[in-house]
Formats: C-alpha cells, sequence, structure tokens
C-alpha cells in the first residue's frame, strides 16, 4: 500500500451505518405519529416472516474511557439501574401497542455504555419481561457487549439462560502505557477468564474489539496484543480505526494529536494487524471486521447473507430495527429515529407517555437506491447498477469520484457494475463516500466525521 494512495484517502468519511448519515437527516424533526405510522407499516410487511431486531442502548459506566466515541453515562450509583430498566420496558410496550400484534423477535443486541455495569439479576428482569408474550424466531441470535473487569459467571450465566449465545468484549489494546492513557485497563487474565467461562458454558461466538490508531500505541505493543489474541483466538475480531473526535467527545482532549501515529504509522499499524489475522486464520468481512472460518459473519460474506445496519454487521437480515434507549435509533427501512440523548430527558418523556424520538429521516427514492448500492458495497463487495432505472442517475452524479477510485485500482467499474478489488477493500469508506449523494450536495464546512485512514 503506497503513502500516495493512504494520505489521498485519508479524509473525514462516515463508517455507513446508515444513509443517509446522520447529519444529513431531515432538518424537521419526525413526529411521534409519523414515526409510529412508519413502525406498523414496516412490522407489517416483514414480522410473520423476517421477525424484527431490537437494540438496547445500556449508558452506565463506572469510568469514563477516553477514546470513547459512544453515548455514556459515567456512575458508580448502581441505584440508577432499576428506574432505567423500568423506563425501558414502558418504551417497548409503547412499540407492542404500536404493533398490535405478538412481535417475532430475530435479534436482540444490548450495547453501551456497559451492559454488564447492570446486575445479573436486573438483566434477567429487563430481559424476561421484554420476551414475555413474544414469539421467538427459530434463527434468533441474541449478544451483547461485556467489559472484561466486570463481566462475572453470573452474568455469562443468566444471559445464557436466556438465550443469549454471543458476546463482545472490549478490549481495545493490551499494552499498559496505551491503556493507561485511554482508561481503558484490563488484564490479559481478566479477558481469558471470560472468554473460556462463555466457552465452557455454550456461547457459540465470542467477538474481540481492537483498535489501531491509539495514543502511544506502538507495532511492538500492537504485535504483543495480537499474541495475546491468538492463544484465545475469538471468533470474531472487529479492528476498529480510531475516531478522534474530540470536538463531539471532549474525553478524547486527555490527550492530543500529538500522541497519536501519523497517517503512515496508522496505516503501518493496520496493515500489521491485517496481515496478522490473516496469518491467524481470519477472513476479512470488510469494513474493520475479521471472522473464523466457522463463524456465521463468515458463511453470511460467502452465501451473499451479511447486512449491516446501526448495530453493524450481521449475517442475517430484518426489515425492522426497534431501538430501545437514550440515543439508540431506529429503522424501518425506509425511516430512521432517534431518540433523546440525556438520562434525564429520557426518562421524563418514558414517564409521560410518549415515544422519547428527538430526530429522524424519511428516505426519499434516491435515498433508498443508494442505500442499496451502499450496503450490496458493503456486503457483498460488489453492486449492479441495472436493478433499478434510476440507478443511472446516481451513477451519472458521482461517476468522476468513482471513476478515480478506479485509476487508483480500488473498483473496477463499467455501465454495468462496481467491484471492490483487494485491495479497494481497506478503502471501503472512501468507496461509499464517493456514492453519498447528500454528502456531496451539501459538503460540511466543519469536519463531521472521523478520518477514513
Amino acid at each position: 500500500m503506497t503513502d500516495y494512495l493512504l494520505n489521498k484517502y485519508n479524509v473525514p468519511a462516515p463508517r455507513y451505518t446508515s444513509y443517509p448519515t446522520v447529519p444529513y437527516w431531515d432538518k424537521e424533526p419526525v413526529s411521534v405519529d409519523a414515526w409510529q405510522k412508519k413502525v406498523k407499516s414496516s412490522f407489517q410487511q416483514s414480522n410473520q416472516n423476517d421477525g424484527i431486531s431490537i437494540y438496547i442502548h445500556l449508558p452506565f459506566c463506572e469510568s469514563l474511557c477516553t477514546y470513547c466515541g459512544c453515548n455514556t453515562r459515567i456512575t458508580k450509583n448502581h441505584g440508577v439501574e432499576l428506574p432505567y430498566l423500568k423506563a425501558l420496558l414502558k418504551e417497548w410496550n409503547m412499540y407492542c401497542e404500536t404493533f398490535g400484534e405478538k412481535p417475532v423477535i430475530k435479534e436482540i443486541h444490548l450495547g453501551g455504555g456497559t451492559p454488564t455495569f447492570f446486575k445479573p439479576e436486573n438483566l434477567k428482569y429487563l430481559i424476561g419481561k421484554l420476551l414475555a408474550g413474544v414469539t421467538i424466531h427459530p434463527q434468533a441470535e441474541f449478544s451483547f457487549e461485556a467489559h472484561p473487569g466486570n463481566t462475572t459467571v453470573d452474568h455469562l450465566q443468566t444471559l445464557f439462560d436466556l438465550g443469549f449465545r454471543r458476546l463482545s468484549l472490549g478490549i481495545q489494546d493490551f499494552d499498559p502505557k496505551v491503556q493507561l492513557i485511554i482508561n481503558r485497563i484490563q488484564s490479559v487474565e481478566q479477558v481469558r477468564m471470560v472468554t473460556l467461562q462463555a466457552r465452557r458454558i455454550g456461547y457459540t461466538s465470542v467477538n474481540y474489539d481492537l483498535i489501531y490508531g491509539l495514543p502511544l500505541q506502538t507495532p511492538g505493543g500492537l504485535a504483543d496484543t495480537l499474541d495475546k489474541v491468538q492463544e484465545l483466538m475469538p471468533d470474531r475480531i472487529a479492528f476498529y480505526s480510531y475516531a478522534h473526535v474530540p470536538w463531539i467527545k471532549p474525553g478524547q482532549r486527555r490527550f492530543t494529536e500529538n500522541d497519536l501515529p501519523d497517517t503512515t504509522a496508522k496505516a503501518a499499524l493496520y496493515e500489521l494487524g491485517r496481515e496478522r489475522l490473516a496469518e491467524m486464520g481470519y477472513k476479512d468481512i470488510g469494513m474493520d471486521h475479521f471472522a473464523l472460518p466457522a463463524d456465521s459473519l463468515y458463511r453470511a460474506s460467502v452465501s451473499g447473507d451479511l447486512h449491516r445496519n446501526f448495530m453493524g454487521y450481521t449475517h442475517q437480515y430484518t426489515r425492522l430495527l426497534i431501538g430501545l434507549g437514550v440515543s439508540a435509533i431506529g429503522d424501518t427501512w425506509d425511516a430512521y429515529a432517534q431518540n433523546v440523548k440525556t438520562v434525564e430527558e429520557y426518562l421524563t418523556l418514558i414517564n409521560n407517555d410518549t415515544l422519547p424520538i428527538v430526530k429522524g429521516h424519511h428516505l426519499t427514492k434516491h435515498d433508498l437506491i443508494i442505500r442499496r448500492h451502499l450496503l450490496n458495497i458493503m456486503c457483498k463487495g460488489y453492486t449492479n447498477w441495472a436493478w433499478c432505472e434510476d440507478s443511472a442517475i446516481i451513477t451519472f452524479n458521482s461517476i468522476g469520484r468513482m471513476q478515480d477510485l478506479a485509476d487508483d485500482g480500488l473498483i473496477v467499474l463499467d455501465s454495468e457494475k462496481l467491484v471492490v478489488t483487494a485491495a479497494g477493500i481497506r478503502f471501503l469508506r472512501n468507496i461509499c463516500l464517493a456514492l453519498d449523494a447528500r454528502f456531496w450536495a451539501d459538503k460540511p464546512s466543519a469536519q463531521l466525521f472521523s478520518m477514513a485512514g
């Protein structure tokens, strides 16, 4: 990989968990009534065959990880648990009233924050109540994010008994210097214990989150981290680029740009990680995700069933995603809605029997076309222009940007299709950016997104 390409494409770009991306959503807020109509329509179209997905945001953490870009609430007061969980269940009941019939649950993901901040018995209360009166899809997959430092055997067993089979451990880097500056400290032994306990209980997929480009990170430190990861061989690995957005997340001001690797050094960290993961037997799924050949994520990438939504990559598709909790985002396929971002606002609205929506977006016909193309590129590695008559308009408007990518060997482009090359996998965000009509129609005057490199 040449320094020329790395520098050329190291530009601010979204991660494309949605299209349009959140900064380009409608300026006018989506009304609760309009959102409920979208939810009901999507539910009626898909519930019986595909089921629905649920994302639950559990924002509480006992300490702030300074690299983190998530919506969190820092507290050591565990008295916040039950009031928040009761509000989540009340929000879910509002959606159940909107559905009008029994939902079929295909996917649940607990994200954060730190879901394992919550006591096992409280998580049992939440999931038990949520699943009461629903049908569980025969292909259902339940997953949760876990902190190696506070995930107990009781957490693992409780959630397993409720149907959870996949967990994700936030590791980032084992280098003590890096852990200290990002305030994310956990030992190799803690990670090993959680991993082995989960496997003994019966979990079928364990994911590790690793990050490259962190402050004070070095090739030697990352290599040592990968050595330790190799001893445990998780089923999946998310190898993310650190997103430095201190204008959004002030906690990142604990360090400066001088503590971060430059573009060339960061690219070298990525190449080191990707090469090592390949040697270990992991397959590059795309957009920072790797999986062992036996894992469902890799099998879905081979079969063409891979899907991407606000929860990241998943091996199965649902049209309707319900987001519960602070800042959670719902997706009906033709509309999005996001909840308010503070716990206080959320609890107030829920206690007033109001869905806590703060903003949203109704996708236009062109939005839906581009969304399908981006999903094809991210999940299949190609897209065809001919599947939709209006695709010609999309292609024409972005042909110059796409041709530049083709000239650099990142895509193969002709009048019928776009195919991502092996070299282009590294630049999926840039390839998607070329097709992002809303971005190019209204280029931001200030930086909205993290760097793609």
